[in-house]
C-alpha cells in the first residue's frame, strides 16, 4: 500500500516537474460579464451589439515580453473557428475594456476580418474559449495574419497561458 502511495506521489511530482520544465505556468483570465463555463450575455454576440466582453488578466509572469489573445469556438460545424486574434499586447496589460481591442496587432479571424467577432452559432450551444498566452518575445507578424501563422509563431515561446470558457446558444 505504501509503495502504491509513493508511486502515485512520484507520478504526480513528475507530471508537475514536466509541466514546469516545459516552461508553461498558469495565468488567469476572467470576465465580469460571465463566469467560467457560464452563459455569455447576448450583448457580446451577433444577436446583440457584438461587443467584446471585458476581460481581466492576472498572474502574468515577470519573464513575459508580450501577450497574445485568441478567441475560438471548437464546436463550429467546420471545426475550430477563430473569432479574434491579437498579439504583441503589452505584458503589463491586466485588463481589456468592454468593446475595446487591446493595444497590439490584430489578425484576421475566420469571419475574414480583423477585430472581435462575437458568438453566432448556427444551432445548439457552443463553447467559446478566451485564451491568453504570455510569450518570451514579441512576434514579427504583420496585421492581418491568420490563426495558423500565429500558432506557428508562438510555438516554443509560451511561458504561461490561461483560459476562460463561456457558452452561447441563439434564441429562436
Amino acid at each position: 500500500m505504501t509503495k502504491a502511495i509513493n508511486a502515485g506521489a512520484l507520478a504526480i511530482a513528475l507530471v508537475a516537474l514536466a509541466s514546469f520544465a516545459a516552461g508553461e505556468a498558469k495565468m488567469k483570465i476572467t470576465s465580469s460579464a460571465f463566469q467560467e463555463g457560464g452563459n455569455i450575455p447576448s450583448k457580446f454576440t451577433c444577436d446583440g451589439g457584438d461587443r467584446s466582453p471585458p476581460l481581466q488578466i492576472a498572474e502574468i509572469p515577470s519573464s513575459a515580453k508580450s501577450l497574445a489573445l485568441i478567441v475560438d469556438d471548437p464546436d463550429a460545424p467546420s471545426g475550430l473557428f477563430t473569432h479574434w486574434i491579437v498579439w504583441n499586447i503589452s505584458s503589463q496589460t491586466n485588463e481589456i475594456a468592454e468593446g475595446r481591442a487591446p493595444n497590439g496587432v490584430q489578425g484576421t479571424s475566420d469571419f475574414g476580418k480583423s477585430g472581435y467577432g462575437g458568438p453566432c452559432p448556427p444551432s445548439g450551444t457552443h463553447r467559446y474559449y478566451f485564451k491568453i498566452f504570455a510569450l518570451d518575445r514579441e512576434l514579427n507578424l504583420p496585421s492581418g495574419t491568420k490563426r495558423n501563422q500565429l500558432d506557428a509563431a508562438i510555438k516554443g515561446h509560451v511561458v504561461a497561458r490561461g483560459e476562460l470558457m463561456g457558452r452561447y446558444s441563439r434564441k429562436k
